[in-house]
């Protein structure tokens, strides 16, 4: 079988289970060669191996079945930088570089800040951060120890030393500290929204949190207050059609100068609330 007669294939097999099915059989048939995604353009005609054959519609078979094609790759393009993902974590969202540059806009480049990232994940708001602002101390937590190893190890490979990461339940491994600025992506989809069996092989505990997908972001929104200094700011990432009860939650819990940004398709995606 030639590169490009795989290519074809592949593309077509991925037709109903993606929305970029070339990209995907190029990127999965670039992983099985262990060649850079230029080199299947230069050689469409250089026949391939059996067992590159066999490595790479394996591939194509599992992103049929919806495996999200970071988890096949093992990376993940976010704000410039290649981030290793695996199952234990969530795929990075180019939603989230919203949250990220609405932090660094509240963040003085020559300033030592601190700066707290709740549910961290795979490090992506902790490590673009921490690119951006180098001066900074920025603290990230999460529950998932799996996780924080993912986190660890693309802090390492960025080599960006000024990250602290903690295991434990959002807030309690910082008691007793306070930050300048509070930054989360959280868990915010409904238990029963029928989008989760889309997603379900991203980790579930880090997607779902309750029936109106609020429950995370009731604890943070108390929670926060006790970790964060006077007239400081929280920013949360949500869903689109959460930000007026998310406000109303906040401003409940006395959060003040609450209001929302938008994403690059015009819905309303972070929510910014001072102390």
């Amino acid at each position: 079988m030639k590169i490009a007669t795989a290519l074809a294939d592949g593309t077509e097999q991925l037709r109903s289970s993606s929305e970029s099915p070339r990209l995907d059989a190029e990127l999965l048939l670039a992983q099985a060669l262990d060649v850079p995604r230029s080199y299947l353009f230069a050689h469409p005609e250089d026949v391939l191996d059996p067992a590159a054959v066999d490595r790479f519609f394996t591939s194509i078979n599992r992103r049929s079945s919806r495996l999200p094609l970071a988890y096949l790759t093992g990376e993940k393009e976010f704000w410039s930088m290649t981030l290793v993902v695996s199952p234990d974590t969530l795929v990075p969202r180019p939603e989230t570089e919203v949250l990220v540059d609405q932090a660094l806009q509240r963040i003085p480049r020559s300033e030592n800040f601190t700066v707290l990232d709740l549910g961290t994940g795979c490090g992506a708001i902790a490590l673009a951060i921490a690119k951006e602002r180098p001066n900074c101390d920025i603290t990230a937590t999460d529950i998932s120890e799996p996780a924080l190893a993912v986190a660890r190890q693309n802090a390492n490979q960025h080599a960006l030393p000024n990250i602290e990461f903690l295991s434990g339940d959002w807030t309690a491994p910082v008691a007793g500290r306070v930050f300048d600025l509070i930054a989360s992506n959280p868990p915010y989809v409904p238990d029963a929204d029928p989008d989760l069996d889309r997603l379900g092989h991203e980790p579930q505990m880090a997607l779902a949190s309750g029936t109106d997908g609020l429950d995370a972001i009731r604890r943070i929104s108390v929670e926060a207050k006790s970790v964060i200094k006077q007239g400081s700011t929280l920013l949360i990432e949500h869903g689109d059609s959460q930000q007026q009860e998310i406000a109303r939650i906040l401003a409940a819990d006395g959060w003040s100068e609450i209001s929302h940004v938008n994403d690059l398709a015009g819905k309303p995606r972070v929510t910014i609330a001072t102390r």
